[in-house]
Formats: C-alpha cells, sequence, structure tokens
C-alpha cells in the first residue's frame, strides 16, 4: 500500500542524536508514512542505530552509500519515495509528535501549495544571537507573500521543517548538486517555477545547533555561496532591471553587492543612503544620494542591502512613497 508520507532523512556520523530523531518519527500520530533513512558514508555507529531501528519499525527503509554528500543523499532517498508527499529530516533534529499530520492536512487543503514549512524551536547550548535573529526571522514569514518578499534576503524556509509535494520537487530537477546551499537554491528555482509556500505558524521541529552543523563548516554555506545565487536568480528572473542598479545602503552589504554585481557586468547607478556623512561622496565609483534622490528612471533594479534591525521595512515604506515597490528586493 502506498503511504501518505515520505520521510527523507540523509544519515552522517550521526550516532549522538540520531536515536532521539528516530524515536520522535516513530512517535508520529500520522501512522500511515515510511521513513527512508540513506546512511551516507558514516563511520561511527550510526548505522548500527539505523538497522536496530529497523528491525523494529517496517516502516523505516535503510540505504547505505559511500559518502557521496547531502545533495546525492536527498535524490537517492527522493528516487526510493512512493508518497506523494515528502517530509524532510535532519537526523540531528526532533520532530513533534503532530509534525507529519499537521502539514499533511494542510497540503491536502491547499492543493495550490507546493512547498509548506512550519515554525522551529532552536535547541542550542549557547545559540548565537544571529542565530536567534535568523529563527525570529523565519518564524514570521508565514505566507507566500511574506515569503517572497523575503525570499532574497535568506532561506526563508528551515530544510528539515518542510513537506512539499513529490512532483513538484521531480519537475525541478530534484535537488542540484553544485557546490552550493541546495535547500536555498531549491527554494528560488521553486519560486522562479510559480510554486506557491506556506509555513504553519506551529512549532512542529526542534532544530539543533551545534559548533558542527554543515551551515557552519562546509564552504558550499558560505554567504558568498549564497549571494551568486540570488545574483542568478535575479539575472533570471529580472533581466530588464538589471543593467543600472540602484542600492540602498553603503555600508559592508551595500558593498559586497556592488562588488559582485561588477563582477557580472552589472553597473551601480547609485548608493541610497540615510547618512549624512556619506551623502554627496561616491562609492565603488556611484553617487551616494539621499532618499528622497533615489534613482527612478526606467527598469532599475533597488536593492535593500541592510542588516539592521527595523531598516528593510523603513525602507520600504519609502520606497512606496517613492512609487519604487515594485522594484525594490530585499537582500543581504
Amino acid at each position: 500500500m502506498t503511504p501518505g508520507v515520505s520521510v527523507v532523512l540523509p544519515v552522517r556520523d550521526a550516532a549522538a542524536t540520531l536515536g532521539e530523531c528516530l524515536a520522535s518519527l516513530a512517535a508520529q500520530t500520522l501512522r500511515d508514512h515510511e521513513l527512508i533513512a540513506v546512511d551516507d558514508g558514516s563511520r561511527d555507529a550510526s548505522a548500527a542505530i539505523l538497522a536496530s531501528a529497523a528491525a523494529r519499525d517496517r516502516r523505516l527503509c535503510v540505504i547505505t552509500t559511500p559518502a557521496r554528500g547531502l545533495p546525492s543523499a536527498l535524490n537517492t532517498a527522493v528516487a526510493l519515495a512512493r508518497a506523494p508527499l515528502l517530509a524532510r529530516m535532519d537526523a540531528d533534529d526532533i520532530a513533534h509528535p503532530e509534525r507529519l499530520a499537521a502539514q499533511k492536512r494542510f497540503l491536502e487543503a491547499h492543493p495550490e501549495v507546493s512547498i509548506l514549512g512550519s515554525r522551529v524551536e532552536l535547541l542550542a547550548a549557547a545559540p548565537a544571537p544571529g542565530m536567534r535573529a535568523y529563527i525570529d526571522w523565519s518564524n514570521g514569514l508565514l505566507d507566500h507573500s511574506a515569503i517572497g518578499d523575503d525570499l532574497y534576503v535568506e532561506s526563508p524556509l528551515v530544510h528539515p521543517s518542510v513537506m512539499l509535494r513529490r512532483e513538484r520537487l521531480l519537475s525541478l530537477g530534484g535537488y542540484r548538486d553544485f557546490g552550493g546551499p541546495e535547500d536555498y537554491d531549491l527554494w528560488l528555482r521553486a519560486y522562479g517555477a510559480g510554486a506557491r509556500f506556506a509555513k504553519l505558524p506551529e512549532v512542529l521541529l526542534v532544530w539543533r545547533d551545534g559548533p558542527h552543523r554543515l551551515t557552519r563548516v562546509d564552504p558550499r554555506y558560505h554567504p558568498d555561496r549564497f549571494r551568486e545565487l540570488k545574483l542568478a536568480a535575479l539575472e533570471r528572473h529580472r533581466p530588464e532591471a538589471l543593467g543600472r542598479v540602484v542600492i540602498w545602503g553603503a555600508g559592508p552589504i551595500g558593498k559586497a553587492w556592488a562588488r559582485a554585481l561588477r563582477s557580472r557586468g552589472h553597473g551601480i547607478e547609485a548608493f541610497v543612503e540615510v547618512d549624512a556623512r556619506k551623502i554627496g561622496k561616491h562609492v565603488h565609483g556611484a553617487p551616494v544620494v539621499a532618499v528622497d534622490q533615489a534613482p527612478a528612471r526606467g527598469p532599475t533594479l533597488h536593492l535593500a542591502a541592510v542588516g539592521q534591525p527595523g531598516a528593510r521595512q523603513r525602507i520600504r515604506a519609502a520606497a512606496a512613497r517613492l512609487g519604487l515597490s515594485g522594484r525594490l528586493v530585499a537582500v543581504a
């Protein structure tokens, strides 16, 4: 019988947390699911833990492969999944007992939504302020509009909180193995292809953070790789606006974007600043102007390239006052 949900679980040297993860999946109120765990070349006791769990629960299928990396492990699991809905899970996280049931129920009631996340709770011995800020930001993006507005800021969905339609993932070609963040790449490609997003307001995942998380130690998740993906997506979806770009914010984020844009042949028309000390100067060869002098001619793209709390909201309000809302994209 075809299960309602296939849980996709890549595993690599996760013996310390894997048992708790598997227990949370075994305790799901949605019994109609299968779990496909891909042991991606583990060298610790992960294989033994998976084998023991599979002996107790026939819904668990274990695949062992050489160490090929996360995208390959994900695509291996997706190829074997039988359900129309795929739930992502990581071996160091904990699912709320209602997670699969709640997400399946929502997607069945909303066929227009392809990718569904949930709010998450951070589990960390000493959470960094930046991680706390990211969780607060991500947990605040609950509908397609909010997710789309901030899509170029950061990954708006915590990957292991996501349930998505298998058909949509396959139509996008699965996960790309390209030396960058595979989840953020997928969200950008899906959004560009017209997929609709949503996020449940309930906290359905405990997301463990630590010094060895891939996003901290793997060069695929370096900020420069994220910026390259964002710029490539803008080139695909807003090519008419990239001839001359206006950057709101002449700080480190704005300057990094200016360098990235120029390296790919795009011009900077101006920087927009509220700091009176910067107005009238030139940054990377472009003039720094006040808000009311923001260039508005033609299809110019405006990038809100700031990181201070509340700054993006203020820029959006100013852009709306100047009639530039349709041209403004928030980035980081």
